[in-house]
């Protein structure tokens, strides 16, 4: 059985249950629990603070972990990076007083930084040639500035709204993150084995994103320029209609270029045409 290390709470916490509840992962889990194991799949679930999975799946204590690249890179523990999962991306940033002029990076020399990931700063800073005090904090990093704590800050960004309510300004990106899914480097052949049909989930649900399954009555005499249109996976299944001179097409279409094509699709004189979502794709 594999055992899984995932955020107890948060954004973090409700994105990997959704994709864990996606991939066929069955758990009847709260937050109060500390381990949850599968009904249906040869995996356990651990809950802890993000800050502690780098460590956990080093250390051979979980085989598995879901966690923020931040957290990851901050903790540099010894496990590896199997999949990065695209979702809870956000950013690490510098940021300063927005009243305050900025000319780049030099001006934080001999700057006070307030932040909560110190390793990851100081080797931007090191890189950067830049000599800063660190002050490290835990919470609200923010207000670090208002309150005259430090001159500046190194935090996660997502919308930048906490910024603005700061009057902060980011002013350089050092990195972005999103979830990961990272693995102990020591796991036997078994859960190897394991692991192979977790990632054949997921890969499923990850290439069904942003897809639209797309159904369309065409006429024949048009179907060469329609087919022509559609991007989608490999060729479109065409099955011929009871009346006489028409068909019907199915394919899949990226949601991000649907409009576009649906319209180029009518102007053809396709009719009826279905859109439905996808679950999971195996290609």
């Amino acid at each position: 059985m594999l055992r899984i290390a995932v955020q107890a709470k948060g954004r973090l916490f409700d994105e990997t249950m959704s994709f864990l509840e996606e991939s066929d992962i069955k758990l009847s889990a709260t937050k109060r629990t500390l381990l949850v194991q599968s009904s249906n799949f040869p995996l356990e679930v651990l809950f802890l603070r993000d800050d502690d999975i780098p460590q956990t799946v080093a250390t051979g204590v979980a085989d598995l972990g879901i966690v923020g690249e931040n957290e990851f890179m901050e903790k540099d523990e010894d496990a590896g990076i199997i999949k990065r999962l695209g979702f809870s991306k956000c950013r690490l940033s510098l940021a300063l007083p927005k009243d305050v002029e900025y000319p780049g990076v030099q001006w934080f020399e001999g700057k006070k930084i307030a932040t909560s990931y110190p390793g990851i700063l100081s080797r931007y800073l090191k890189e950067q040639g830049v000599k800063a005090e660190i002050h490290v904090i835990t919470g609200s990093v923010e207000v670090s500035p208002g309150i005259g704590l430090a001159d500046a800050i190194f935090d996660i960004v997502s919308s930048g709204s906490t910024l603005v309510s700061n009057r902060l300004k980011e002013v350089e990106v050092v990195m972005k993150s999103e979830a990961l899914l990272i693995g102990n480097k020591n796991m036997s052949e078994d859960k190897k084995e394991i692991l192979k049909e977790l990632l054949f989930r997921m890969d499923a649900v990850k290439t069904a994103e942003d897809k639209k399954y797309v159904l369309m009555n065409a006429p024949k005499d048009k179907l060469d320029e329609i087919v022509a249109v559609l991007p989608g996976m490999k060729s479109p299944t065409v099955m011929p209609l009871a009346q006489e001179g028409w068909c019907s097409v199915h394919t899949v279409l990226d949601e991000k270029c649907f409009w576009e094509i649906i319209g180029k699709l009518k102007a053809l004189g396709a009719e009826g045409i279905l859109v439905l979502p996808i679950e999971k794709m195996i290609i």
